[in-house]
C-alpha cells in the first residue's frame, strides 16, 4: 500500500496536480493555468550565479543556470549585462557546460572554462570586441582558480595530475581478446573518498601558467600534496601567491594551510604564514605592498569564525583586521576602491568595504544563495576597480538574480524567472519572535501557504538547516514552495550553532550538538502556535544532514509531531566519524576525539541512542552516492525504526550525492513529493484520506 501511494503521490505532483481527488470535469473546456507552484516548475527555473563585474564597471558577465525538461539537468551559460541600461547579452550558449567566466585586466578579454570543443572542461578566451573565441588549453581535468597576468599576457590556474597508486602484487596477463573483471581497487588515502566526487584517484592539485593567446601550459608546483585555491598575482607579474597545505602530513591535518609566494623566474616557492590554523584567500593590495587573507587559529574547536588578516608581502607585520566585527568573514577582495569582505549577519549575506580605522561601510545590497532548494544564506559577487559591486540577490519569491551597487543605492538588472512565476501564488515569509528558555533569542521565519487567511491555523512543517554551522534566511525555496502548494505552513529557525550571530552563538552546541538544540527548537514551534499560525494537532518535522540529525533527535524526544522526514542524517556518531569523507577531521574536531578514546560521549550525541523512544512514523531519505554522511547511516535508521515496529519508508536517489543540487529537476520534485505524501498519510483532514 505504501509503495502505491508514494508512487501516486509522485506522478501527481510532478504533474502538478493536488493530492486531493479531484471530480472529472463535466465539459471538455481546457482547465485554467495551474496557479500554485508544483515540481514541473523546476523545470526551466533559472539561476543567476557568479557575478563578474568588468574592470571598469560597465559589464557583467554571469553565469545562468536553467533546468532543461528534455535532458533533466541544469544548463549552464555565460550572459553579458550592460550595467547601465541592463540590456542582456548572450556571450556563450550551446551544447555543453560553460562557467566561470574570468575578465583581463583592460577589460577586452574573458576567460571562461567550457565544455564546447566536446571533451572535457577547457579553459577558453573570448575577445569581447571580435566576439572570436579560441580553446587555451588542453587538459585531461577542468582548469580551476582562473587569474589574469596583471599585463593579461598570461593565465594562471590549478589542474589536477593523475597520479600512480599504490600496486600490491602482480595480476597475470590478460590473453589478447579476453573479456576478464575490473581490476583491484586498492586504497591507501586516509581521505579516500569525496562527496560529489566519489573515489577519490591518485593525484594532486598543481599550479599552472599558460600564454593568454594558448599554448603548452607550463606546471609551476609538483609534490604529493595539493597546491591549489585561490590563485593571485603579484602587480609586477613576478610572483603568484596561493594556499596549500605542503606538510609531510598533510592528510592528517584537515585544517591546515599556509599562504605561499612562488617566484615565476626561479621556481622557488617561500612560505609567508606558519600558525597552526588555516590561512588561504590571499588578496594583493594594488600598490603590491600588502596581502590580504583569511583564516583562524586552530584550538581544536568544532568551529572557528574565520578572520580577516593583513601582512606584507614577505610575510611580515602579520595583523589582524576589523576585530570588533564578530562574524565569520567568507570572502575577500583589494582593488583600487579598497578592500571589500563579505559575512553572514543575522540571516542575511552582507558585503561591505574596510575603511580607517576598521570600520566597515557596509553597502546597502542583500546578497543571495544560489542553493534555490533551500533557504540557506549566501551569496556570490565581485568588485570593480572603481567599488561597484555586482551580486547575487535575495528574494524570498524567486531564485536570486543580478544585482548591482555603488553603495548607495541598489539595482536589480535582471528578472530571469518573471514571465514563469507570474501566475503563480507563491507562500508568504514572515520573521517571528522566538526566545530560547535561557533568554537568548532565536531568528526564525514562518513561510504561509498561498492564499493563506488570517487567523487561521494551519498545518505546520518545522524544517531544520544542516551545518550544523551555517544558517537560514528570508530566501527562496522550491522545496519550501512546495509544501506551501500542499497548504502546509513551514517554520525555519537559525537555533544554536547557526552562522552570523557571532562566536558565541556558535559555540552554543560545542560538545554537545545536537542535545542543546532541542529547547530551542520547541521554543520556535511554541512561538508559531502562540503566533496563531500553527494548529498544534497538525505538526510535521523534516530536516537535512544536521537537520536530519536534529530531526531524527526531536522524534526520540517527543511525540507531539504527526510524521517525521529524517533527510539524510547522522545517526550513529562512531560510524559516521569512520565512514564519512573527511575522516581525519569529524572525531578529532566535533567530537573532541576519536570513537574509541570516548565511546560514551559518541553514543550519548547518537540519535540510535533514542531510537527506543520514537513512537512517530518516519520516513528516511538519502542519495545512493552521500559520502558526507554515508547512505549507511540512513539504512541503519531505517532498520532501527522497522525493528522497534515504527511505521517507515527508505527513500534512495540514485547517483545523488549529499548536496541536493546534484540531484536532477525530476528527482528533486519526486524527492519533495514523497515528503509531503508521507505527511499527507498522517494529516488530519481530506489529505490524508486514501
Amino acid at each position: 500500500m505504501i509503495t502505491r501511494f508514494f508512487l501516486t503521490a509522485v506522478c501527481l505532483a510532478l504533474a502538478g496536480t493536488p493530492l486531493a481527488a479531484q471530480d472529472t470535469a463535466k465539459d471538455d473546456a481546457p482547465a485554467g493555468p495551474e496557479t500554485k507552484f508544483t515540481g514541473a516548475d523546476l523545470f526551466g527555473l533559472s539561476v543567476a550565479a557568479d557575478p563578474q563585474i568588468s574592470p571598469d564597471g560597465r559589464k557583467i558577465a554571469y553565469v545562468r543556470r536553467t533546468n532543461d525538461i528534455m535532458t533533466d539537468r541544469a544548463v549552464s551559460s555565460i550572459w553579458l549585462i550592460d550595467v547601465a541600461t541592463g540590456a542582456q547579452t548572450p556571450l556563450v550558449t550551446g551544447a555543453g557546460s560553460h562557467v566561470s567566466p574570468r575578465w583581463s585586466p583592460d577589460g577586452t578579454r574573458l576567460a571562461y572554462v567550457s565544455t564546447m570543443s566536446g571533451g572535457g572542461p577547457e579553459l577558453h578566451v573570448r575577445w569581447m570586441e571580435s566576439g572570436d573565441s579560441a580553446n587555451i588549453t588542453a587538459l585531461p581535468e577542468a582548469p580551476a582558480a582562473i587569474a589574469w597576468s596583471p599585463d593579461g599576457t598570461r593565465i594562471a590556474f590549478t589542474a589536477r595530475i593523475a597520479g600512480k597508486g599504490l600496486t600490491l602484487g602482480t595480476p597475470p596477463a590478460k590473453p589478447e581478446g579476453a573479456e576478464w573483471g575490473k581490476p583491484l581497487q586498492v586504497i591507501d588515502r586516509a581521505a579516500y573518498r569525496r562527496d560529489g566526487g566519489g573515489y577519490v584517484k591518485p593525484g594532486t592539485m598543481q599550479l599552472f601558467l599558460v600564454a593568454a593567446t594558448g599554448g603548452d601550459a607550463r606546471q609551476l608546483t609538483f609534490g604529493e600534496y595539493d597546491n591549489g585555491g585561490t590563485v593571485e598575482w603579484a602587480p609586477d607579474g613576478s610572483k603568484l601567491y596561493y594556499s596549500a597545505n605542503r606538510r609531510e602530513d598533510w592528510e592528517l591535518q584537515p585544517l591546515e594551510s599556509d599562504i605561499y609566494a612562488l617566484d615565476l623566474a626561479s621556481g622557488a616557492i617561500t612560505q609567508l604564514t606558519t600558525r597552526s590554523g588555516p590561512d588561504f584567500a590571499p588578496q594583493v593590495s594594488p600598490d603590491g605592498k600588502s596581502i590580504a587573507y583569511l583564516g583562524f587559529d586552530d584550538v581544536g574547536n568544532a568551529f572557528d569564525q574565520t578572520n580577516l588578516y593583513v601582512m606584507r608581502t614577505d610575510g611580515s607585520g602579520q595583523r589582524q583586521r576589523v576585530r570588533d566585527l564578530d562574524r565569520g568573514i567568507d570572502g575577500v577582495e583589494w582593488t583600487d576602491a579598497g578592500l571589500f569582505v563579505s559575512y553572514e549577519d543575522e540571516g542575511k549575506h552582507r558585503v561591505a568595504k574596510v575603511v580607517r580605522g576598521d570600520a566597515l561601510d557596509v553597502y546597502p545590497a542583500e546578497l543571495g544563495s544560489t542553493y534555490y532548494a533551500l533557504p540557506y544564506t549566501g551569496g556570490e559577487w565581485s568588485v570593480s576597480e572603481g567599488g561597484t559591486l555586482a551580486f547575487t540577490t535575495a528574494s524570498t519569491t524567486a531564485p536570486p538574480d543580478i544585482g548591482v551597487s555603488n553603495g548607495k543605492v541598489v539595482r536589480t538588472l535582471t528578472s530571469l524567472n518573471a514571465v514563469k512565476l507570474a501566475d503563480k501564488q507563491l507562500g508568504e515569509t514572515r520573521e517571528i519572535a522566538v526566545t530560547a528558555p535561557d533568554g537568548t533569542p532565536i531568528q526564525s521565519w514562518i513561510m504561509l501557504p498561498p492564499g493563506y487567511e488570517e487567523g487561521d491555523r494551519v498545518p505546520m512543517i518545522l524544517e531544520m538547516h544542516g551545518g550544523p554551522y551555517a544558517a537560514y534566511g528570508p530566501e527562496f525555496s522550491a522545496d519550501y514552495q512546495l509544501y506551501g502548494a500542499a497548504d502546509y505552513a513551514v517554520l525555519f529557525t537559525n537555533p544554536g550553532g547557526s552562522t552570523g550571530y557571532g562566536e558565541a552563538f556558535a559555540d552554543r552546541i560545542e560538545d554537545n550538538y545536537p542535545i542543546s538544540n532541542f529547547d530551542e527548537l520547541m521554543a520556535a514551534v511554541d512561538a508559531a502556535i502562540a503566533a496563531g499560525y500553527a494548529d498544534p494537532d497538525q505538526l510535521f518535522v523534516t530536516g537535512g544532514s544536521g537537520g536530519g540529525v536534529l530531526t531524527a533527535w526531536v522524534v526520540g524526544k517527543t511525540d507531539r509531531f504527526k510524521a517525521a522526514a529524517v533527510h539524510k542524517p547522522v545517526i550513529n556518531w562512531t560510524s559516521f566519524a569512520l565512514t564519512a569523507d573527511a575522516v581525519p577531521y569529524f572525531g578529532r574536531y566535533w567530537l573532541g576525539a576519536m570513537p574509541w578514546e570516548d565511546p560514551e560521549h559518541y553514543w550519548k550525541r547518537s540519535p540510535l541512542s533514542l531510537v527506543g523512544n520514537v513512537t512517530t512514523p518516519t520516513l528516511v531519505l538519502v542519495g545512493a552516492e552521500d559520502y558526507r554522511t554515508p547512505r549507511s547511516e540512513a539504512e541503519q535508521y531505517y532498520a532501527a525504526l522497522k525493528l522497534q515496529g515504527i511505521d517507515s519508508a527508505l527513500v534512495v536517489t540514485p547517483d545523488s550525492s549529499h548536496n541536493n543540487l546534484s540531484q536532477t529537476p525530476s528527482q528533486q520534485a519526486a524527492r519533495t513529493a514523497s515528503v509531503i505524501a508521507w505527511f499527507d498519510k498522517y494529516r488530519e483532514d481530506a489529505k490524508g484520506e486514501e
